[in-house]
C-alpha cells in the first residue's frame, strides 16, 4: 500500500526529533524545591503533614521541571526504564472503525510485548487531555491519539522528553508529531464522481461536525467530485453536524422532502450511513435513491441492494501508527512523517442505481 510523507506542524516546517531524553525525577524535584525527598514524596502522594510553604515550593518545582507522578508498579518496569505499555486515546471504542484501528495497533504491540491502554474521549477535548495525562502519569512509553481537541501543544514537553507521539485519522494542532491519515478527500471525490457517472445531478452530502478534519476533507472531496463532472455545488443539498444515526435519519427525510429532492446520497461517515439507510427503508426508498457511504459496514452486503462504500483500511491505520511509535522508541530521530493510506471504492449495488 503506497504511503506519502511530509511535514505536519500546520505551518509547513519540518522538525527533527531530539534523541531520547531522561524524564525529571522526584530527586530532582526535591533539589529544585530545596526540600527533602521524603517531603516531595508526601506532597506528590497527598499524604499531608507538610507545611503549606513547602507544599507550594514542591508544586512550583513540579511545574518547572514538568515532572509527572509515576503510578506504574516497579515490577512492571524494565531495566531500561521503559514501561512496556502505550496509551491509546480514541473517540469511542464502540465505533467499529475505531475498534479496527485498535486491533491494528494491538497486532503490532503484541509482537513487542507491549500492553495498549485504551480510553474514549467522547469527542470531548477536556476528556482527551485527561486521558493523555492519566496515561503519561503511568509512564507509558508512547501515545497514539485520535484527536478531538484543537490544541495539542500540552503534549510538546512529553514528546521532547522522548515519549513517542503519533496521531491517527486526524492531524494534530500546535505540536509537530507523526500522523497517519486516510485519503479522505480522494475517497469522497471518487464516491461523488461514481454517482455522477451513473447519471445523478442532484447528489446530497451528509457529513459529521464541520470542525472535524475528516468531515471537512470529505466535504472538500465531494465538491471536487461535483466540479469534475460539471455539476454546480448546491448548499441546499448539504447537511453537516450529523453525529449519530438519529440525526442522519432526520436529515435524510428532510432532504427527500425537498421539492427538487436529491436522487443520490453520499453519506460521509459509517454511523451516518446507518441512519440514512434506516430512513430510506422506512420511506420505501432504499433501492430507488442511490447511496455511497464512507467507511465499510459489517452487513453492507446483506441488504438488497448491497451498500456501495468508500472503504478505509482502519487496521492499516492502526498498524502504521504503532510502527511509527515504536520506530521513535527505537531511536528514530528523523523528520516528522505524515502517512496517507489510500481508500477503495466497493460497488455493491446502492451506488450504481440510475436516477
Amino acid at each position: 500500500m503506497p504511503l506519502t510523507s511530509g511535514s505536519n506542524d500546520g505551518h509547513g516546517s519540518r522538525e527533527t526529533f531530539p534523541g531520547p531524553a531522561r524524564r525529571p525525577t522526584m530527586k530532582e524535584v526535591a533539589a529544585v524545591a530545596g526540600v527533602s525527598l521524603a517531603t516531595v514524596s508526601r506532597v506528590i502522594n497527598a499524604e499531608g503533614n507538610v507545611r503549606a510553604d513547602l507544599v507550594e515550593k514542591v508544586h512550583e518545582a513540579v511545574a518547572l521541571l514538568g515532572y509527572r507522578r509515576d503510578l506504574t508498579a516497579t515490577n512492571l518496569r524494565r531495566s531500561n526504564r521503559q514501561s512496556a505499555s502505550i496509551g491509546v486515546v480514541v473517540d469511542d471504542v464502540a465505533n467499529p472503525f475505531l475498534a479496527a484501528v485498535l486491533r491494528g495497533v494491538e497486532s503490532v504491540a503484541r509482537t513487542r510485548g507491549v500492553l495498549p491502554l485504551v480510553g474514549s474521549s467522547d469527542e470531548d477535548a477536556g476528556r482527551e487531555r485527561e486521558l493523555a495525562d492519566a496515561f503519561l502519569s503511568r509512564r507509558v512509553d508512547g501515545l497514539i491519539v485520535v484527536p478531538t481537541g484543537a490544541d495539542h501543544s500540552y503534549l510538546a514537553g512529553d514528546r521532547d522528553a522522548g515519549v513517542g507521539l503519533v496521531f491517527v485519522d486526524r492531524p494534530p494542532a500546535f505540536v509537530d508529531a507523526d500522523c497517519v491519515l486516510s485519503d479522505n478527500a480522494g475517497g469522497a471525490a471518487a464516491a461523488t464522481g461514481h454517482l455522477a457517472a451513473a447519471g445523478h445531478r442532484r447528489i446530497a452530502f451528509l457529513g459529521d461536525r464541520g470542525s472535524i478534519f475528516t468531515a471537512a476533507e470529505r466535504l472538500r472531496g465531494y465538491r471536487d467530485g461535483l466540479a469534475a463532472h460539471g455539476i454546480a455545488f448546491d448548499e441546499r443539498l448539504v447537511r453537516m453536524d450529523l453525529h449519530d444515526e438519529a440525526a442522519a435519519a432526520a436529515a435524510t427525510a428532510e432532504l427527500l422532502a425537498l421539492a427538487d429532492a436529491p436522487t443520490a446520497l453520499f453519506t460521509a461517515q459509517n454511523l451516518i450511513t446507518i441512519g440514512a439507510v434506516e430512513r430510506l427503508r422506512e420511506l420505501g426508498c432504499h433501492g430507488r435513491v442511490a447511496l455511497v457511504g464512507f467507511d465499510d459496514l459489517p452487513l453492507a452486503a446483506a441488504v438488497e441492494p448491497g451498500l456501495s462504500v468508500v472503504a478505509q483500511d482502519p487496521g492499516e491505520l492502526g498498524r502504521r501508527a504503532a510502527e511509527l511509535l515504536f520506530a521513535r522508541a527505537d531511536g528514530d530521530g528523523g523528520p516528522t512523517r505524515r502517512l496517507q493510506v489510500p481508500t477503495t471504492l466497493i460497488e455493491r449495488g446502492s451506488g450504481e442505481l440510475a436516477p
